[in-house]
């Protein structure tokens, strides 16, 4: 009967381990998804800093950084 009882215990300290070690990946991968969210949320934050900072300078929000929206002749820096 002591072999039951070394397998027993060997079965628990198994399964112990693949628990140990399946919370582990969970951890892992729940850190991985909270960290792209915080990304996706700095992104956005600063995508709208952004559009709110063109928007004071009165440049159009849905026109792209390649098309300024003011004439070549003013000067850079003139507010």
């Amino acid at each position: 009967m002591q072999d039951d009882s070394e397998d027993s215990k060997q079965s628990t300290a198994d399964m112990t381990a693949f628990v140990q070690n399946l919370l582990q990946q969970m951890q892992s991968r729940f850190q991985t998804m909270s960290e792209s969210i915080i990304m996706g949320n700095r992104i956005d934050e600063l995508e709208q800093s952004i559009n709110d900072l063109r928007s004071e300078m009165g440049m159009d929000v849905s026109a792209s950084p390649s098309q300024p929206s003011k004439s070549k002749d003013e000067p850079q820096g003139s507010q």
